[in-house]
């Protein structure tokens, strides 16, 4: 056991790893035959494990795991309490030639909480958003969303992580309004069949939560495509798949829950300072949304963490 030249004592570095930088956190352990360059920066209580290579311009958060195999190149950044799992691989130039070197890598972000499975790729100057899960074995070619959960070549969403699933069946038989404190609700329009054909029904301002101001409609999305991906400050949304299938995330801050909406008496109110993500169309999706407020790009939020931040402080104030 030994530990950096300059650095705290109780830094565990195995006598047969090269630990060349004196910037590591208390608590982190670099196991047999790990070679980190001088350069780097290695937070707190982390873990490399064997065979674990890391270049100069590269900065480790806090109570990261690095597994056996892996390297980390110039211009990455892993946040907290980020997993990578065995032989995961990071690239950091998109032309790479021998001998030709870029003025500046790209940069690549894992953001905090993230996992990368066991043999994925992931390209550079991508970020893996916050809590996100990279499946074993994925190619990732695009930004992943936070708390997405992505497989295969190329990498395509297919869930996202901590969601409660809200079966169609959970709409009740009839309309609802919201209860008082509001929230996401899935509704059930009535529908009324007879020999004519089929209709269904909803009255806002009624039997459904608010008056539209404004509509629009959702078609022709290529399955593997995400929407929204946003929260609005003030304006509500109302959801129908009028025609196909899609997964709907909402997020409040609190509750991450997941819907599917295939049938057009289905309808799902979004409520303000709710974050939204549509996907897994069908090829013939028709999505309408009802809004409550006529477009305003000062209304949305897209950064996740910038939502977050406002539903907390939202809950400070008292809103």
């Amino acid at each position: 056991m030994s530990s950096t030249p300059s650095g705290p004592s109780d830094v565990f570095i195995h006598e047969a790893a090269l630990c060349e930088s004196r910037q590591l956190g208390v608590g982190t352990r670099v196991w047999a035959f790990a070679h980190i360059l001088p350069g780097a920066r290695i937070g707190r209580d982390c873990n490399v494990c064997d065979h674990v290579f890391i270049e100069n311009q590269v900065v480790v958060g806090d109570r990261v795991t690095i597994k056996c195999g892996v390297q980390l190149w110039d211009g990455l950044e892993v946040g907290d309490d980020v997993f990578i799992g065995p032989n995961a691989t990071f690239c950091n130039d998109r032309m790479p030639r021998s001998k030709c070197y870029p003025e500046a890598y790209l940069p690549t972000r894992i953001q905090a909480g993230a996992s990368i499975g066991a043999n994925a790729t992931v390209l550079p100057g991508l970020t893996i958003g916050r809590n996100a899960m990279v499946g074993a074995g994925a190619v990732v070619t695009r930004s992943v969303p936070p708390n997405a959960i992505v497989v295969g070549n190329p990498a395509r969403i297919v869930g996202y992580v901590d969601t409660v699933d809200q079966a169609s069946a959970a709409a009740s038989a009839s309309a609802q309004v919201p209860a008082a404190q509001g929230g996401v609700q899935l509704f059930r329009m009535p529908l009324i069949k007879d020999m004519r054909g089929d209709l269904t029904v909803g009255e806002f301002g009624r039997s459904l939560p608010f008056t539209p101001l404004r509509y629009f409609m959702i078609m022709n999305v290529p399955s593997q495509e995400v929407r929204g991906e946003h929260a609005h400050k003030e304006c509500e949304q109302f959801l129908v798949c009028v025609r196909g299938r899609c997964q709907v995330m909402t997020d409040d801050g609190h509750l991450r829950q997941e819907f599917t909406l295939d049938d057009p008496t289905l309808g799902l109110y979004l409520p303000p300072m709710t974050w939204g993500v549509q996907y897994r169309y069908s090829p013939d999706t028709m999505l309408l949304v009802f809004a409550s407020h006529y477009y305003d790009a000062d209304d949305y939020i897209r950064d996740y963490q910038l939502f977050l931040d406002e539903v907390a402080s939202r809950a400070a104030t008292g809103q």
